[in-house]
């Protein structure tokens, strides 16, 4: 069982940036970032794998960076140049080993004004 706890989330101008965090309480193996608009499906927006691989969703390249501290057992979401289309719930995630259960955290809101 992995705890998951978020911080970072709040209300930024378009143009802005906010970093989003995520402690989990052990290890993981690969973790990630999802988030989820008013009315639409949950998203994938980054992982990254322990060994540093990452994934994003091609909306958020080149403005959104994820990275992780393996001592600290904790992801982060540097999000740069936010948009209003970037305003939803952001959900940390995590499993513990390849191909195993996800694990989440309770939801970040982060809204992003025009």
């Amino acid at each position: 069982q992995v705890q998951l706890v978020e911080s970072g989330g709040g209300l930024v101008h378009a143009g802005g940036s906010l970093r989003l965090s995520c402690a989990a309480s052990g290890s993981t193996f690969t973790m990630g970032w999802y988030r989820q608009a008013p009315g639409k499906q949950r998203e994938l927006v980054a992982t990254i794998t322990r060994g540093g691989g990452t994934n994003y969703v091609g909306s958020v390249k080149g403005r959104f960076t994820i990275s992780r501290d393996n001592a600290k057992n904790t992801v982060y979401l540097q999000m740069n140049s936010l948009k209003p289309e970037d305003t939803a719930v952001y959900y940390c995630n995590a499993k513990v080993y390849y191909g195993g259960i996800d694990y989440w955290g309770q939801g970040t809101q982060v809204t992003v004004s025009s």
